[in-house]
């Protein structure tokens, strides 16, 4: 397993080569504040916040960041999934002598 991997909204950063999170989220056709969420690993407003610590990137968003960048939609699913797993299993070492019986 990697250690500490990055957020999905650092790599996304170097894809988006100095274009603007405005033109970055049209071009996405999200909003600019979706886009800055994830870039800037920034929660969602409190009357929508999830038990995710930060915006990540869902199925929909790696299928419209694939088409814009020429990546793969899994390649972004496997980033949020490293960085998720990684987080989980560190908040979740008080837990490894639990067993279901």
């Amino acid at each position: 397993m990697i250690f500490n991997p990055a957020h999905p909204g650092e790599v996304l950063k170097d894809y988006l080569d100095g274009m603007t999170v405005k033109q970055a989220a049209a071009r996405l056709q999200v909003t600019r504040a979706t886009l800055s969420r994830i870039i800037n690993f920034r929660r969602a407003p409190s009357r929508a916040r999830t038990r995710n610590r930060h915006a990540g990137i869902t199925a929909g968003m790696s299928l419209r960041l694939s088409a814009a960048l020429g990546t793969s939609p899994h390649f972004w699913l496997k980033l949020q999934g490293q960085y998720d797993l990684w987080h989980a299993r560190k908040r979740t070492r008080r837990w490894s002598g639990f067993r279901v019986a």
